[in-house]
């Protein structure tokens, strides 16, 4: 007799908000970097859900949102989006931490400027360029 192998689909397993959330916090922790893993994750989520009222939601097509849903889709940033927001879920943007956080591009700017501005020659090169106007 031959063992009987069916193929695993995490969304049966997504009963609860509080499952799909975790779910999807999960897979963000552990794949941070991994756009294709997050899209699939998403896919899972809205699959565990109605995707034929997800689609009404979103104004796309139930075929389309499973396609580019799917392992093998690459769905726009504006498709993650709108199915996100359908789904009930907000993207926030956060620093990575203190240290490995780029500067803002005035820092960066402050920062570029502050060596120059520290020598007698460049604070009498800046002071004549603005007398001369």
């Amino acid at each position: 007799m031959a063992l009987k192998i069916t193929p695993f689909d995490e969304a049966k397993y997504l009963k609860t908000e509080e499952e799909r959330l975790a779910y999807l916090l999960v897979c963000l922790e552990d794949a941070p970097d991994d756009a294709e893993f997050i899209a699939h994750a998403v896919g899972v989520v809205a699959r565990s859900r109605n995707m034929s009222q997800l689609a009404r939601d979103t104004g796309l097509t139930r075929e389309g949102l499973y396609k580019a849903l799917s392992e093998s889709g690459n769905p726009s940033f504006s498709t993650i989006w709108k199915v996100l927001n359908a789904l009930g879920y907000r993207l926030t943007i956060e620093p990575i931490s203190a240290t490995k956080a780029r500067p803002r591009s005035t820092e960066r700017i402050a920062a570029k400027r502050a060596p120059r501005a520290a020598t007698k020659s460049a604070t009498i090169k800046i002071a004549r360029k603005k007398t001369k106007r």
